[in-house]
């Protein structure tokens, strides 16, 4: 009598196990058709990205990633808007690229109030228009109403209608972020530590970027640049903060930290020369070493020395840096000037009072200082 419940029992667990299997091979097949009809949308977006938007197979794949459709209608009918209001072929391939949601836009109620408006705003010229958009589509995909719009208005009220109109022209990204959690909080941060207004209006527009952070990321970043000696009553407090500020330049900084170290610069003199000129701080190690390089082992300075004039590392080396250190080096030398030379002194001053200062003047001691002059800078010209 108990083999009878038993056997029962197993008999209902094997339907059981049965039908379990079943539906793992249904949920099996489903996913299959499912991973199969993605994979075929897929192929029909890039195909379509290839063919209709003119971009590269590459490019196609990357940005099949980020658009979903499948079917032409809706792309067709913004691709067919875009060449009506007068985008070039090349210029809806780029904006396609840059902003490949762009294609399933309604055209005349998303896409064309955007254009609208910001033509009312900037007043720009359609070819303008065109070009602004095509670099920066995020134009066509932000809400006017709730982003651009109160950015615009904030923005205008602190650094003035003209420059605010410059910024919307050249598709800034302050456009796209968040007014009220965002850009209010880290400006009002700022005046709370006593950072003038000028200062605040020089980086709304000359380096707007540095408010895209979170507050609590903003607040420590302009801590660290504060600790490490800048005035905050100064410009080159902003500077300090844009270097510091976004993955991008915090890597420039990183990599340029460890080129002036390979140089020999100790922590203080990177400090020094990141106070004094911030922006030395996002030069490529090409533009670093090729200075260092020529004004150490072909002029003979320290190299630690450029730390005190950092400016100088922003000159364009064949035009200016060459002729004029070669001068100047020569002129040492022959003991017409003092080995330690001002970088400053050399290269800061207009041509011609340099011209003045270390060519004409020694002309006759050295007759030909002009001619090494000229040259050096003729091969600049022709290179």
């Amino acid at each position: 009598m108990l083999l009878r419940p038993i056997l029962s029992r197993v008999q209902k667990n094997q339907r059981f196990a049965n039908f379990s299997v079943l539906k793992n091979v249904n949920a099996s097949l489903a996913d299959a058709s499912s991973s199969k009809e993605k994979s075929q949308e897929k192929t029909f977006v890039i195909s379509y990205l290839v063919n209709a938007c003119g971009l590269s197979p590459e490019k196609a794949v990357s940005a099949s990633k980020k658009v979903h459709f499948d079917s032409p209608d809706k792309p067709n009918a913004v691709l067919s808007f875009l060449e009506k209001q007068g985008f070039s072929k090349t210029q809806v391939t780029d904006l396609v690229r840059r902003q490949p949601k762009v294609l399933v836009s309604n055209p005349e109620k998303s896409l064309l109030p955007k254009i609208e408006v910001f033509v009312q705003l900037t007043g720009a010229s359609e070819e303008e228009v065109f070009r602004t958009i095509t670099l920066n589509p995020f134009i066509l995909t932000r809400s006017v109403e709730h982003r651009i719009a109160p950015v615009y208005g904030y923005l205008k009220d602190i650094i003035g209608v003209g420059k605010v109109e410059t910024l919307l022209r050249r598709g800034c990204w302050i456009f796209n972020v968040d007014l009220e959690n965002r850009i209010m909080p880290n400006v009002d941060f700022l005046r709370e530590i006593g950072v003038p207004e000028s200062c605040i209006e020089f980086s709304l527009f000359h380096c707007p970027e540095i408010f895209l952070p979170k507050c609590d990321e903003f607040k420590q970043i302009v801590e660290e640049v504060k600790q490490m000696g800048f005035a905050t009553t100064k410009t080159t407090f902003m500077l300090g903060i844009h270097a510091r500020t976004g993955k991008s330049n915090t890597a420039l900084w990183d990599r340029s930290y460890e080129v002036y170290s390979k140089w020999g610069w100790s922590k203080d003199d990177i400090r020094m020369a990141f106070i004094k000129h911030p922006n030395c701080m996002l030069l490529s190690e090409k533009k670093i070493s090729a200075a260092l390089d020529f004004l150490v082992n072909k002029v003979d300075r320290e190299s630690r020395s450029v730390a005190r004039c950092p400016q100088i590392l922003f000159y364009n080396m064949e035009r200016r840096i060459v002729p004029r250190c070669s001068v100047v080096h020569l002129l040492s030398l022959k003991g017409l000037v003092k080995k330690e030379w001002s970088f400053g002194g050399v290269l800061c001053p207009a041509e011609k009072d340099f011209v003045h200062r270390y060519v004409t003047k020694y002309t006759e001691k050295l007759p030909q200082l002009y001619d090494l002059y000229l040259s050096s800078k003729a091969a600049a010209v022709e290179a």
